[in-house]
């Protein structure tokens, strides 16, 4: 099938799954901008994103790719870790189409990247092996790779999730709050690991902070993702500069300052095993709120 008539079979499963082309790259986990540039025809889908597009769109591949192929993510069991990576234009001897086995809450390749994810914050990234992965999804080895051939592409996807879910959060809690100072703490509220989720969501991007060190995909998401973090902040510094709450101080600078400190505090709690001396969470809040005060609140304010 040529590129365009690919294009447009995708075009078709994202307008029947009823949600926008940039939802959509959320769920197949991959840059929004690959996906537009995929079908607007300069830029071909690998093998491994129309698997996952076929999944969670609900339709066979072979659909996608022209072919009668009735391969499921776990059609090709039982191959064994290093061996050739299954590709839907690899898998033998056409069938009739048939309805897709029942995929997990979300899709096989969410359920994959969340489980990555969880055994990134158990572990961190270098002990955790695909054949893990597989195991906390009850599937294949193959099926890991049919959706993420490589680990790279996994780790990215991974990192890629990770900066959307923390998005989603912060973007839900703060709906509809028009103070900037409550804003700002909000977001501090956020940030700051009390449960055990919060600490495990730490604990994974402090590993994917040392893998970005060395890794020049991990090292433009952990770039973008920031970008877009301070940005967040900078942004509701302007309008608490606006609305008379904040000094009028350079909001660009105070959002570094201000995340850099989150950071550093942040992993002072996380090495701080919970319940002993050293620095906690509340710890944290407090020196992060008495730096807004002292550094940020507007002396006229309240």
């Amino acid at each position: 099938m040529e590129q365009d008539e690919v294009a447009a079979q995708v075009r078709q499963v994202i307008e029947a799954t009823g949600v926008s082309a940039r939802e959509f790259a959320r769920r197949i986990v991959i840059d929004p901008s690959k996906l537009s540039r995929s079908l607007n025809g300069t830029r071909r889908f690998t093998a491994a994103e129309l698997a996952r597009i076929a999944d969670i769109g609900g339709v066979d591949v072979g659909r996608l790719i022209g072919t009668t192929t009735g391969a499921s993510d776990d059609a090709t069991a039982g191959t064994t870790v290093g061996s050739a990576t299954p590709t839907p234009s690899t898998v033998p001897a056409p069938s009739p189409p048939r309805a897709p086995s029942p995929s997990p809450e979300g899709g096989r390749p969410l359920q994959i990247v969340r489980e990555t994810v969880r055994l990134i914050a158990e572990r961190g990234f270098h002990a955790v092996r695909v054949a893990d992965i597989a195991a906390a999804c009850h599937t294949s080895t193959a099926a890991i790779h049919y959706h993420f051939p490589g680990r790279d592409e996994l780790l990215e996807a991974a990192v890629r999730w990770c900066m959307d879910e923390d998005t989603r959060r912060r973007a839900d809690a703060t709906a509809g709050t028009r103070h900037a100072g409550d804003e700002l703490r909000l977001l501090i509220e956020l940030q700051t690991p009390r449960t055990e989720q919060q600490r495990r969501q730490w604990c994974v991007w402090l590993d994917l902070w040392a893998e970005a060190a060395r890794s020049t995909t991990v090292g433009r998401l952990h770039v973008e993702y920031y970008r877009q973090w301070r940005g967040t902040v900078a942004d509701v510094i302007r309008r608490g500069v606006a609305q008379g709450v904040f000094r009028p101080v350079d909001a660009d600078s105070t959002a570094l300052a201000l995340t850099a400190l989150i950071d550093g505090l942040a992993s002072q709690v996380l090495a701080t095993e919970p319940g002993l001396p050293g620095t906690g969470a509340q710890t944290m809040h407090d020196a992060l709120i008495a730096h807004v005060d002292a550094c940020l609140t507007s002396p006229l304010a309240g």
